[in-house]
């Protein structure tokens, strides 16, 4: 049987493509950003790919490529993928859970601290030359400890930034489609409120729900009408959950206080409004961009893949019951080559 074929879309760290070993034929992309094109053309050979979120798998990339078995998705988040059709053709959909939760906790915590306190406002205020004295009013940010946070999607990573809001005597709200355990509750000091009543009373909003038909666009003008004037938005989910265009008119007209953003609609493009407004921390999607937690993802998709092709069924498959049809294609394709 010959070797099952991969293409690897994007340098991984810690070079985790050799976990591939001798037993795949492995093709890495060594630029910036694959273009369409190039992808289509790449994977009309490949039985499987290791792809990162820029990436669109859609009914025409599997149309394009019709070996294609396995896709291995770099992020928790798998919005540019067609899981359906990836399901109604017996390919396999995997992505990287788990692995990336504190790392992102992190990072949207650090947003809310910088937001509030306007840390990157104050370093470019310093760096600039613009420091001259000790002055009792300046550069005055909010506090943080004992105010209320609510969190919009309480999952893994919701509930690990809830855990680092603990720390700092915050009231805890969340909301979700369907409310959590009581244990849960509990354990974290949350309490669910429905959206409406989450926005109204919340002093920093965190979104942390994955995008889908329902929440795409789940923050807008409305929602940003209920919120305090004073409150902070902070998003490390996916740009598209918040109207761009709303929150650039909240932000302008002060409905609410400022923003900590690393996500955003058409990445890599930021509106260059947002790109001059000083209450708002801008960062290049780096929620789970540390070293030990993007290799620790990289390894979870590569070992998706070698474990599929060795029949040995994956954890991490999103679309679970396409497993045995997948196997049954698997053992087909290879009576064939046989």
């Amino acid at each position: 049987m010959p070797k099952p074929k991969v293409l690897v879309t994007t340098r991984l760290p810690g070079q985790m493509e050799k976990l591939f070993g001798d037993a795949f034929d492995v093709q890495v992309f060594d630029g910036d950003e694959l273009p369409r094109q190039k992808l289509l053309e790449f994977c009309k050979d490949k039985d499987a790919i290791v792809s990162d979120l820029v990436n669109v798998i859609n009914e025409e990339f599997f149309e394009n490529c019709p070996r294609i078995k396995v896709v291995a998705n770099v992020a928790v988040g798998y919005d540019n993928i067609d899981v359906k059709e990836a399901s109604k053709r017996n390919i396999l959909a995997c992505n990287t859970p788990g692995v990336l939760t504190e790392t992102t906790a992190d990072l949207a915590f650090s947003l809310l601290m910088a937001v509030a306190r306007r840390l990157p406002e104050s370093e470019r205020y310093l760096r600039s030359g613009q420091w001259k004295s000790f002055s009792l009013d300046l550069l005055l940010g909010v506090d943080v400890h004992h105010k209320t946070l609510g969190i919009i999607g309480f999952g893994r990573i919701g509930q690990a930034v809830a855990a680092r809001a603990a720390g700092f005597s915050m009231r805890i709200l969340y909301t979700q489609n369907n409310r959590a355990d009581i244990e849960l509750e509990r354990k974290y000091n949350a309490t669910y409120v429905p959206l409406d009543e989450l926005l109204k009373n919340s002093d920093f909003v965190s979104i942390h729900c994955p995008l889908n038909d329902k929440t795409r666009g789940l923050i807008g003008s409305k929602q940003f009408n209920s919120m305090k004037n004073s409150a902070f938005l902070i998003n490390t989910a996916r740009g598209a959950v918040v109207n761009e265009n709303d929150l650039l008119e909240a932000l302008t007209s002060r409905k609410i206080a400022g923003a900590g953003l690393d996500v955003f609609s058409k990445e890599p493009n930021v509106p260059s409004k947002l790109l001059d407004m000083e209450n708002v921390v801008l960062l290049p999607h780096i929620g789970s961009a540390s070293i030990e937690t993007r290799s620790a993802m990289a390894r979870m998709a590569v070992e998706a893949i070698v474990s599929s092709f060795k029949q040995e069924q994956p954890p991490n498959i999103i679309n679970k019951e396409s497993w045995p049809a997948f196997l049954s294609k698997l053992k087909a394709t290879a009576n064939t080559s046989a």
